[in-house]
């Protein structure tokens, strides 16, 4: 169960830029679509890598991670625009030019 916890936190943590690039798009073009499937086969081999397989039970909290991650980043870049009155796609270039104002 700890593995699964771990697997779920570093799903949430690599959708977190993806949500920022698709915050960013115009939604349901070429880029927000990209943004929502590129980490699935990331996820895909950390399960396989992990050995957690794919029970039932394992979708309800991977597919949460994916979705609360997507969420955090979409709503990360609304928070960076009110700050820094300029952004980008790109979570960690936002990043650096806000640390910079």
């Amino acid at each position: 169960m700890s593995k699964l916890i771990l697997i779920s936190i570093l799903v949430f943590i690599l959708n977190i830029p993806f949500g920022y690039w698709r915050g960013n798009v115009k939604r349901l073009s070429t880029q927000w679509f990209l943004a929502i499937h590129i980490p699935v086969p990331f996820i895909v081999a950390l399960r396989l890598l992990s050995g957690i397989g794919f029970s039932w039970y394992t979708y309800v909290f991977l597919v949460g991670a994916f979705f609360l991650g997507q969420q955090f980043g979409s709503l990360l870049i609304q928070w960076v625009h009110r700050r820094c009155h300029q952004k980008s796609s790109c979570l960690v270039m936002d990043l650096l030019r806000c640390k910079n104002v």
